[in-house]
């Protein structure tokens, strides 16, 4: 892994539960380093996510938008 790992997500967003469960169950030593960020705290965020949370953030770039995908996290992973 090289770089950051952060999940842009809204409250009450059960696609957003859902992601961070599953990934924490397939990935759990990274799910140890992930940040969480409200994108409704920040309206910066808000302008950048709108309705496409969750967002899944690896060294800057989006992995998976949305919808939750183990293949490509494990492949922006390095695993």
């Amino acid at each position: 892994m090289s770089g950051p790992l952060v999940l842009f997500v809204r409250a009450d967003c059960h696609l957003c539960e859902q992601f961070l469960l599953d990934f924490s169950l397939d990935f759990p030593q990274a799910a140890a380093t992930l940040r969480l960020r409200d994108v409704d705290a920040d309206p910066a965020l808000a302008a950048q996510y709108g309705l496409r949370v969750p967002v899944l953030s690896v060294a800057g770039r989006a992995v998976c938008e949305g919808s939750y995908d183990s293949e490509e996290v494990r492949g922006a992973l390095g695993l």
